[in-house]
């Protein structure tokens, strides 16, 4: 299969890689020519989430009839709503791409051909969609490693990755700027490594993210800051029964959420 990348940063390049290492054969389509896109039977655009619709609707007339093409964007309910009017008309097929892989840090030059060796990918194809395309994605991308596939709404993708990803990186943006954090050496060890793997974020890349998916995000972390609320207020007033109570109920969600 001729497979098409637009965009070779971490996500990108690791796609690149692992098509290229599965036997296909991989184009960057950076700079892409008409005869290049008619080329390919899958495009796989990994740009930010406010430059995929674009790019897409750009290059629409160029895309063979059967083309499957699909995105890495951490946001569904932006990119689909933007491309269904362009889709639902062309002769190729447009299925929203969300891989839950990646790394601390960003770039091609962390790109990794095994990135998504047992990752779950997420597809949000249109209520319209056929099975048939679905089906052809999830046979290739299966062959790079993928050992999960879910198929769900934008939208319910969006609220989803609102509180398993995007929570957890503002969070731990948020943990790692206390005033003691300068001087953690010596006085941390697992727990601290955990809280802050991800506040090395990229900023440009995550302030997309967050903002695309505003609504979503606001609501988990709103729901977050009412119960930090309590466990501070417990400590405050020194109530271990009610305290006992919250860390009893966060040990509990903890082992059934498995």
């Amino acid at each position: 299969m001729t497979i098409g990348i637009r965009g070779l940063g971490l996500i990108g390049g690791s796609f690149q890689k692992a098509f290229a290492m599965a036997g296909h054969k991989v184009i960057n389509l950076k700079n892409a020519t008409s005869e290049q896109l008619r080329g390919c039977e899958l495009v796989v655009v990994c740009l930010p989430p406010l430059m995929v619709a674009p790019w897409v609707k750009d290059h629409a007339k160029d895309f063979s009839p059967g083309t499957l093409v699909t995105d890495a964007a951490g946001v569904k309910d932006a990119v689909c709503a933007a491309l269904e009017e362009t889709a639902r008309s062309a002769e190729w097929t447009f299925i929203g791409g969300h891989p839950m892989a990646g790394k601390a840090r960003s770039g091609y030059d962390n790109s990794d051909a095994n990135l998504f060796k047992g990752a779950s990918m997420i597809f949000t194809p249109f209520g319209w969609t056929t099975e048939e395309p679905l089906e052809r994605l999830k046979n290739v991308f299966s062959e790079i490693g993928f050992a999960r596939f879910v198929v769900t709404t934008p939208q319910h993708h969006d609220e989803m990755i609102a509180y398993t990803s995007q929570l957890a990186h503002v969070v731990s943006s948020a943990y790692v700027r206390d005033e003691l954090a300068p001087s953690h050496a010596g006085y941390s060890a697992g727990s601290f490594q955990d809280m802050t793997r991800v506040a090395t974020l990229d900023p440009d890349i995550w302030t997309d993210l967050f903002l695309s998916n505003r609504d979503a995000l606001d609501k988990v972390l709103t729901r977050l800051i009412d119960r930090l609320s309590e466990y501070r207020n417990d400590i405050r007033n020194g109530d271990a029964a009610a305290l006992r109570q919250l860390l009893d109920s966060g040990r509990a969600a903890k082992l059934t959420s498995h």
